[in-house]
């Protein structure tokens, strides 16, 4: 499944591999979406309550396994597979304002959740086709990952944050090729993060927004309650006040302290400071979404009929679920700040488009 030619190129075992569990990754989103549009209650539980809490592990330790199962790249992907797309690259202000946009849909769209998309399968289930109708038409008109997987997703600005020193290096699934579509490509960069890309004032805004901002939406997000239906304005008002002042108030602190970091005289202390800045507030972001979603799912968060997976209040005490988030807040703060970096991508880069021309080329009987 790992396993990969000296050349660079993979197996037709391990790509093959890769398909089976590709298809059945798609075909469990597919059966998650039919039940969110014809058994609502159910496809909220099997996407909100068991899919979206696994995600920000797995993003810590293995994005490339996620960026090569994911249902939603695994179709806007098609067209490039099947070679309808045109392949058009992206320029790197392009390129700045898809990343860009992409956390300010992150940032519009969760809030949304206690108004619209936690109690709302078929809604939900309309906000996936949606994203996977986007993806898809660009394409058949834009090379590889660049718009979509690389740009445009939501999650993607939050798989650089936390996918700076990951466990497992994977194959990629996909790319076939290397056609520099992105650069740098947050497949194949080692210890990629979200500032690692600051080519234009979009790229610069995209990454201080997700790395600062990150850790005080999330805390924001979980002071708000689900609301059944949406009665006033006041409570739009209120999905959105409390993950944006949190936003805000993390943003301001991360942007000071890179401050005091870049007045110090020593370049070598900068870099190091910097990096440890980045790798803090990573590890507060996640450390803070599962400090609140794991007591929720079994009961005991603070709005006790939200995010509920299985209520076990009645039956056990809490300290089990405070005693494992305490631990998981110590996991997240070795990895992210004191484990050394590993100089590990997410995926394993295909050799270059350009290369394997020359290669076959010279392969090629006079």
């Amino acid at each position: 499944m790992w396993d990969t030619k000296q050349n660079g190129e993979f197996t037709p075992f391990s790509i093959f591999i890769w398909r089976v569990i590709q298809l059945i990754v798609w075909l469990i989103g597919a059966v998650i979406l039919w039940f969110l549009f014809f058994c609502p209650r159910l496809g909220e539980i099997l996407f909100w309550d068991i899919l979206i809490p696994v995600a920000p592990i797995l993003l810590v330790l293995g994005p490339g396994i996620w960026r090569n199962i994911c249902p939603l790249a695994t179709t806007n992907l098609l067209p490039r597979h099947l070679n309808l797309s045109k392949k058009a690259k992206l320029n790197f202000k392009q390129i700045g304002r898809l990343n860009l946009i992409g956390v300010i849909l992150l940032y519009l769209i969760v809030p949304l959740r206690h108004a619209i998309f936690n109690n709302n399968g078929v809604a939900t289930g309309y906000l996936i086709i949606s994203m996977v109708l986007i993806g898809t038409i660009a394409g058949f008109f834009y090379e590889w990952k660049s718009v979509w997987c690389s740009g445009l997703c939501p999650i993607h600005p939050v798989e650089k944050l936390y996918g700076e020193n990951v466990l497992l290096t994977v194959i990629n699934a996909h790319c076939d090729s290397c056609m520099n579509c992105v650069t740098p490509c947050p497949d194949s960069t080692p210890n990629i993060k979200a500032t690692s890309t600051i080519k234009t004032n979009s790229h610069k805004l995209a990454a201080i927004l997700i790395t600062g901002g990150l850790p005080g939406f999330i805390w924001g997000w979980f002071q708000v309650p689900d609301f059944h239906y949406v009665a006033s304005f006041y409570q739009i008002l209120k999905v959105f006040i409390w993950p944006f002042s949190g936003l805000a108030i993390s943003f301001i602190i991360y942007n000071i302290t890179e401050r005091i970091i870049k007045n110090l005289k020593d370049k070598t202390s900068i870099q190091i400071y910097s990096k440890k800045l980045t790798a803090i507030f990573a590890a507060l972001a996640v450390s803070c979404y599962y400090w609140y979603r794991i007591p929720s799912l079994f009961g005991y968060g603070y709005f006790k009929k939200d995010g509920v997976l299985i209520n076990l209040q009645p039956k056990l005490h809490s300290w089990p679920f405070s005693l494992i988030t305490i631990l998981l807040v110590i996991f997240f703060f070795y990895w992210f700040v004191f484990r050394k970096a590993n100089k590990k991508s997410w995926t394993i880069r295909p050799q270059f488009a350009s290369k394997k021309i020359l290669v076959s080329q010279k392969n090629m009987p006079d």
